[in-house]
Formats: structure tokens, sequence, C-alpha cells
């Protein structure tokens, strides 16, 4: 009963309670030319931009991860399109590309694993030989005889073999590439997940976007939109074209050099060559390497071929197969590929090509169409 008492009375209390109080009508907008409303918007906007660039700063490695996800997606549409095309659904086209993906992987372990083990025991085994057959050289010998390279090197091997340090250096290096690889396997996880939900979802994620934008401009930004997309899908397949061009030319100059393994070598240089530019020099390395473990004039032999084919592709083979397929000029994907590659390394060779064809797609079909109408 007393509660009831209580909400009667704060009842009868709101009932008695006056009107607002009437504070007038409101002002005029504030005069937005005033220097005091410009300088606070000011800086409000460079505050907020500060704590976004920070935050994007914190979140770099994630953007990245999204940044490849969303290319390989991109990339690997046109396969999920194909099969698409031919009364599969979306999911099981997508499952038939990843699948397809997985066993390549899977097949290139399984083919490179045992030869880089050996290729490497050998390498230490004939490092002291590989020292020995550089003195054989007159240039080598003569710089010797001034500097002491070679004896230099001799000298700080057979001191580090002889006070134990080897040991301790190997079980440092255990540990710095177990951690790598640790990360290594842990981002590739998280890209080939985010690939999978982007193919998956590529549909959804454009339509959503597409929503962002006026209805009146939506067919426009869409066809763009797909056009970029293709022009990304179109790089890839000439990329793997590029790659696999290259694989087998290599793959034959290992055989004709006598290097061992050179179907492994040929996967080996297919796998890095899809990386624009920064690929070739990690091939160069590993085929040089192997050349090396069998002797010295091999090695160098293998190295100087390596050279030459990079320069017929990246000023001959690549420009051909790119303008074919992207139509765009030559000199732009090398341009492109060496400013990609000095400004993000790894991933900006990756992404420089499609990024340069999709700015020329937005050129020739946006800004070029205005300037001449005006």
């Amino acid at each position: 009963m007393a509660i009831v008492k209580n909400i009667r009375k704060s009842a009868s209390k709101l009932s008695k309670r006056k009107s607002p109080i009437d504070y007038g009508a409101p002002g005029a907008p504030i005069d937005q030319s005033r220097p005091f409303y410009f300088g606070f918007l000011a800086t409000s906007g460079a505050l907020i931009s500060f704590v976004l660039l920070r935050a994007l700063a914190q979140t770099s490695q994630i953007m990245v991860f999204i940044l490849i996800s969303l290319f390989l997606a991109s990339g690997l549409n046109p396969g999920v399109e194909f099969f698409r095309r031919r009364g599969m659904s979306r999911g099981a086209s997508v499952a038939t590309i990843f699948a397809s993906v997985v066993i390549f992987f899977i097949l290139f372990t399984v083919i490179i694993a045992p030869p880089i083990v050996r290729q490497t025991t050998q390498l230490i085994d004939n490092a002291p030989q590989l020292i020995d057959q550089l003195t054989n050289s007159k240039t080598i010998s003569n710089l010797n005889d001034h500097y002491g390279i070679v004896d230099t090197i001799q000298r700080e091997i057979s001191k580090i073999t002889a006070d134990g340090k080897i040991l301790v250096t190997t079980f440092g290096g255990v540990l710095g590439v177990g951690k790598t690889i640790l990360s290594g396997v842990f981002a590739g996880l998280t890209v080939l997940i985010l690939t999978l939900y982007f193919l998956v979802s590529l549909p959804n994620v454009i339509d959503f976007g597409l929503k962002m934008v006026p209805a009146t401009r939506r067919p426009r930004i869409a066809a763009l939109t797909n056009g970029i997309i293709n022009q990304i899908g179109a790089f890839v397949g000439s990329q793997l074209t590029v790659s696999l061009l290259a694989s087998i030319v290599l793959a034959i100059a290992a055989a004709v050099i006598g290097l061992p393994s050179p179907v492994a070598l040929g996967l080996i240089v297919f796998i890095v060559a899809l990386v624009p530019m920064v690929g070739h020099y990690i091939g160069a390395a590993v085929t040089t390497i192997v050349g090396l473990t069998q002797s010295l004039p091999q090695g160098l032999i293998m190295l100087a071929f390596y050279i030459l084919y990079q320069q017929v592709e990246n000023y001959v083979i690549a420009p051909k197969i790119m303008g074919t397929q992207l139509k765009i000029p030559g000199v732009v994907t090398i341009i492109a590929a060496m400013i990609g590659t000095s400004l993000l390394g790894f991933i900006g060779a990756v992404l420089a090509v499609p990024v340069a064809a999709a700015i020329i797609l937005i050129l020739q079909e946006v800004v070029i169409p205005r300037s001449e109408a005006n």
C-alpha cells in the first residue's frame, strides 16, 4: 500500500508542475565565414586526421593482410566465374578453385623440400672447395694478394669452427628461423581465411559498397568496379603466363648446365616469379646457390643466364603480355612495378601493376571524356 501511495504522490506532483519555461526562439545559424568557426573546424579536422593516421599505423599489418586478400580474391574470381558459367554454384566454384590452389602448394612442398635439404647440406660440405676454387682464378688471386679477401674468409671460418661458435650461431639461427616460420604460417593462414571469405562474398561486398553511392550513379560505378576487378584478374592471368614461361626456360637451362633437380628449380622460379621485379632476385639467388653446390663455374654460368633472361623478361616478354591482357603500355608496367617496389616492397610489387591498370581505366572512362567534353 505504501508503494501505491508513493506512486500517487509522484503522479500528483507531476500534474501540478508548471509548463516548460519559454526560452525564446532559436537564433540565426552561426556565420560560417567567421575566422573562429573556420579555425575550429580546421583544428578538429586536423586532430581527427591525426588520430585516424595513428590508428591506421597501428593496424598497418592488418590492412596489408586485407589488401592482399582482396587482391587474391579479385584475381581468383575469374576462375570462379568460369565454373559458374558451366552451371556450378558459387560455393562449389570457390571450393574447386581453393582445393586446386591447396593441392598445388602441397605438391610444390613435397617436390622441392628434399632437394632443398640435400642441396643445403651439399653446399655446406663443398664450402672449403669453393673457396679453394676462388684462388685458382688469376683475377681473384691477385685481389687476394693485395687485399687478402679469400684469406680473411678462410681465417674467419676456421676461427668460428675451431672455438665452437658455429654451434651457438646455428642455434640462434634456428630460433630466428623458427620464429620467422611461425610468423609466416600465421600470416599465410590469415590471408588464406580472409581470401576465402572475400571470394565467397565478393558480389555481396560489391553490392554493399555500391549502396554508399547515389542511386543515379550506381550503374556507372558498378561497371567501373567490375572493370577494375577484371583488370586484376587479367593481371593474375598474365603474371601466371610470365612465371610459367620463366620456369620452363630456367628449368631447361638448369638441366643443360648440369644442375640437380631442374624440375624443382623450375617450380621455385614459378612461385617467386609471380612477384614482379622482386621475385627474380630470390630465384637468381636460389639457382646460383644450387649451381655453387656443384662447382664455381656452374654457379656463375647460371647466375649470368638468369640475369640475361630477367632483362629479356622485364623489357620484352612482360610488357608484351601485360600490354595485350591489360591494355597498358609496357613502360607503364615497368615504372609501376619499380614505384610499387620502392614504396611498399614485396606488397607494392604485387599491387603496382593492377593499381596502374585501374588508374588508367578510370582516366579513360571518367577524366578524359570530361576533358574532351569541355
